[in-house]
């Protein structure tokens, strides 16, 4: 069984900056294909952004700019930073992940959800003016 943890949710103001983090664990010796994904009530859960096996990020179609997202040597860690916070931003952010199954397989950098099977409990961003 996989374990996703995030942090760095918390209060931010609109303009401001936030760092999530996301650490896969519990299959040793497993890569991982990790991805965000963000819900507000009322909407549905939207994929906000991933890094494919070839190192290439990919974004909601309306936030590159705003948005970076890396993945650590290792390949169990995945970090979304967002600048210039707006209303949109204030979600509860997921992470998601699934474990690459062997040298033929490779992470799309997919925001789609039913490309990964593990999902962590999620961590809030709030407005904090």
């Amino acid at each position: 069984q996989v374990q996703l943890a995030e942090s760095g949710g918390g209060s931010v103001q609109p303009g401001g900056s936030l760092k999530l983090s996301c650490v896969a664990s519990g299959h040793s010796n497993s890569r991982y294909c990790m991805a965000w994904f963000r819900h507000v009530p009322g909407k549905e859960r939207e994929g906000v952004a991933s890094i494919g096996s070839d190192g290439r990020s990919n974004f909601r179609h309306d936030e590159w700019g705003r948005f970076a997202v890396s993945q650590d040597g290792g390949k169990n860690t995945l970090t979304l930073q967002i600048l210039n916070v707006t209303p949109k931003d204030w979600a509860m952010y997921y992470c998601a992940a699934r474990i690459l199954a062997g040298d033929g397989d490779y992470c799309s950098g997919s925001l789609m959800p039913y490309d990964y099977g593990f999902w962590g409990p999620g961590t809030q961003v709030t407005n904090s003016s």
